[in-house]
């Protein structure tokens, strides 16, 4: 019950090879496994792009992101096979894609569970929640309204605490500073 929230800044739940009793080598296993049960071949450029999005500093990652992650590892993945991966991965249903109103798209591993985002318009961060109230709220209001509701996402606009509490500087064209001299 209640809100739960997941910062971009927390890694993946994920356990570390040896501590599920799989080794690294095993762990590669089940990511080929997950990409050949979907249809898919298994390549090293998408068992990079997949241990990159499992096992990244932040859970939202964008191709271009994700194709500067690769080049400082060594790997040399070019960007658009970055963009055709992930759009298979997303076809198969292994990562969602976030669309954001800015343009901005980020993708994450799909685990299934449902989770709504909220997005800094200044810094990009993306935090995930969940919340009850809000989830019948909205099931209500389809049902009131005659729909099936058969899927939803909610994104939420605004700045993130980091960027609320860091010193601004004045805007261009800001004239507080000329309004004070001319004010004497």
């Amino acid at each position: 019950m209640g809100l739960t929230v997941r910062s971009r800044h927390v890694i993946l739940a994920k356990n570390k090879p040896g501590d599920d009793g799989f080794s690294g080598m095993e762990r590669t296993k089940l990511e080929s496994k997950d990409i050949r049960k979907v249809g898919l071949k298994v390549t090293l450029p998408r068992l990079k792009i997949l241990e990159m999005l499992e096992a990244g500093d932040t859970r939202h990652m964008s191709a271009e992101d994700l194709y500067r992650a690769l080049l400082d590892s060594g790997e040399e993945i070019g960007l658009a096979t970055v963009y055709r991966v992930l759009t298979q991965f997303e076809s198969a249903g292994l990562v969602n894609r976030l669309n954001f109103e800015s343009g901005h798209s980020v993708f994450e591993i799909n685990q299934g569970a449902h989770h709504d985002h909220m997005l800094c318009v200044k810094c990009g961060r993306v935090d995930e929640f969940m919340d009850d109230a809000i989830e019948a709220r909205q099931a209500s209001i389809a049902q009131r309204m005659g729909y099936e509701m058969t899927d939803h996402s909610l994104y939420i606009y605004g700045i993130c605490p980091d960027c609320r509490h860091k010193p601004s500087a004045a805007a261009p064209g800001d004239n507080a500073d000329q309004t004070a001299a001319t004010s004497d």
